[in-house]
């Protein structure tokens, strides 16, 4: 029987999707975002002291609708997230079908740094997507998290295409993707791909003290929390370029 390992699971969330839901973190990712709030996460397999439970998809689908009474008041469901969900395709995608057939809403988040083939077929199988898109350029891309962006914007640029609703997310990073020129670079690119709606996601530190924990070195400690207010000079630029913009999640 096919299992997953998911590391948590996050009830009453309202920052993934529409209404209340309820976060599915995977175990596993192959990006090394050095901003991540989430480095237990990164590992297939969990970290020496850390937990993750392997769920089969009944048993998974049993415990998520607990609180269906809760996203149907709401309009709201499930995310799946991680880590990277898109990893374990064929559970997503038995998953999906399960929550559907007792009428639950699902949408995912996902770096898009995975097969075509499989990332449609999830794609597909969800009711939303939210991409995350780390940088326009394909070098600093590389530089900030371990990949390029190439094929991340091939399927970001098939899921525009297809009748998924997606938005895509950018955490932006002091001193990686926050200045004036990265801006002008993510409209363009924005504008290239088709893309209409954006939510841009502030810096913050509520992974820190996480790294701290699990004695690996972080990049930006110390640095300091992004506001709403410091990314209007950013969410303008896009909107001149005619996308909408959303500030925070």
């Amino acid at each position: 029987m096919r299992e997953a390992l998911v590391f948590n699971l996050q009830k009453f969330s309202i920052h993934d999707g529409a209404g209340i839901r309820t976060d599915v973190f995977f175990q596993g990712c192959n990006l090394r975002c050095g901003w991540c709030s989430n480095p237990e996460s990164q590992p297939m397999e969990p970290l020496p002291g850390e937990k993750a439970t392997a769920y089969t998809v009944d048993a998974l689908v049993k415990e998520l609708v607990k609180d269906k009474p809760f996203y149907d008041e709401s309009g709201g469901g499930v995310t799946l997230t991680g880590g990277e969900a898109l990893l374990h395709p064929e559970f997503v995608l038995e998953l999906c079908a399960a929550l559907h057939a007792v009428g639950v809403h699902v949408a995912m988040e996902t770096a898009a740094c995975v097969g075509e083939d499989g990332f449609a077929r999830v794609l597909s199988a969800v009711d939303f997507a939210y991409i995350d898109l780390k940088h326009y350029d394909n070098t600093k891309h590389k530089v900030g998290t371990g990949v390029g962006n190439v094929l991340i914007l091939r399927n970001i640029k098939h899921a525009l295409a297809s009748e998924t609703p997606v938005v895509i997310r950018i955490p932006v990073i002091p001193g990686y993707n926050d200045s004036e020129k990265d801006s002008i670079g993510f409209a363009n690119l924005l504008n290239d791909l088709g893309a209409k709606e954006v939510q841009l996601l502030p810096f913050h530190q509520l992974g820190e003290s996480k790294y701290k924990r699990l004695q690996i070195e972080y990049a930006y400690a110390g640095q300091k929390q992004m506001r709403d207010s410091d990314l209007s000079a950013f969410a303008e630029s896009l909107a001149k370029a005619g996308i909408h913009v959303q500030i925070g999640g």
